[in-house]
């Protein structure tokens, strides 16, 4: 297979994070017999910094040219003061529309040899395997927003469609695993939550019967995130809520750095990323865990490029050298670390051909 892949270095740790999540798929590429073409592009606080835009137009071009788009992180104090006319984040919500990505999926699995690495007590945790599917584009994030001296509103909105179509993700997905989805709203407060319940139930009851479906508030889902996790498989919801939970959720598997994201919608291009953020505190350090960015790499090549075997062959090194004892500083408990080009070094000397 040939495949272009756009690559977003961003800010932070990303840049580096990212070289060990091309690396794994360059090795891939190399076992499996296929040609990635690797492009790389400015984007976010380094783009407005030398481009005085944070998605710059030849940036966009690419993306949009691409079969897959990997990213590693993006933003920092530098971009952040409250009078900054240009900020990082305006450029990936500007992506993420422009891509029409409107499905988030963020898995969290518990590796057993990690079940004592979480702040929770180990038979919490254990037998964690669940996915959030957030959705992306809609929301208080993309609404009108207004502001004064003395006051500030942030539209929240949401259309029965784009309700709809991520709904039609996560019962996909629900279908695929345990035929168990669990959708979250504020349906007591707010009535973007009572449409987004209503219609979740419409689409799970005539699409997907099969799958049984419960209906939690943000709030109860919050506390059962960190009560019963295993007992969850797909969770569905909306931009914020699930902005917000997915964090949370990452540190069920006892680090942001482990967990990666897909970002998807109706045809195959989608955007891969890690869930942490830019870390400017460590930036350069060499000590940030580049699993989330190479497990990233891996829902890459399972959802846009249809590579099964190839993707499992990334979970498996990663898998493997978790087992093996590999650790990077986040997750190292005061015991012997690695750097980040000596993981995802050990990682990618264990990607094999199954």
């Amino acid at each position: 297979m040939k495949a272009k892949i756009t690559v977003l270095g961003g800010d932070g740790i990303g840049p580096e994070v990212t070289r060990e999540g091309v690396r794994a798929l360059q090795r891939v590429a190399q076992l499996f017999g296929h040609e990635f073409a690797m492009d790389e592009r400015d984007f976010g606080g380094i783009a407005i910094d030398k481009h005085g835009d944070p998605l710059p137009a030849d940036t966009l071009a690419s993306c949009l040219a691409s079969d897959a788009i990997l990213l590693g992180a993006i933003g920092g104090p530098k971009w952040s003061a409250p009078d900054a006319k240009l900020r990082p984040e305006t450029g990936l919500l500007r992506l993420r529309r422009e891509l029409g990505v409107y499905a988030n999926l963020r898995p969290v699995a518990v590796h057993p040899a990690l079940a004592d690495s979480t702040t929770l007590k180990a038979e919490v945790v254990r037998g964690v395997d669940l996915i959030f599917v957030r959705e992306l584009t809609g929301g208080i994030y993309f609404g009108a927003k207004t502001r004064t001296a003395t006051d500030a509103s942030d539209l929240c909105s949401y259309s029965a469609m784009e309700i709809e179509r991520v709904t039609r993700v996560a019962g996909r997905l629900a279908q695929a695993r345990r035929r168990k989805l669990t959708s979250i709203d504020k349906s007591n407060v707010l009535d973007t939550s009572r449409l987004w319940r209503e219609v979740v139930t419409r689409v799970m009851k005539s699409e997907f019967p099969d799958v049984a479906v419960e209906h939690i508030l943000v709030d109860a889902a919050a506390m059962h995130l960190i009560r019963r996790p295993s007992d969850f498989d797909v969770m569905v919801t909306e931009n914020m809520f699930g902005d917000i939970l997915t964090d949370e959720a990452s540190m069920l598997a006892g680090s942001l750095g482990l967990s990666p994201s897909a970002s998807i919608g109706d045809g195959k291009r989608g955007l891969y990323e890690p869930i942490h953020g830019s870390a400017p505190d460590i930036a350069g350090k060499g000590i940030a865990n580049p699993v989330g960015t190479i497990l990233s790499a891996a829902l890459l090549l399972r959802h846009s490029l249809g590579l099964e075997a190839e993707a499992r062959a990334i979970e498996a090194a990663v898998a493997s050298a978790l087992e093996q004892g590999l650790r990077t500083a986040d997750i190292a408990a005061g015991g012997k670390s690695v750097s980040t080009a000596d993981a995802g070094a050990t990682i990618i000397a264990l990607i094999a051909r199954g």
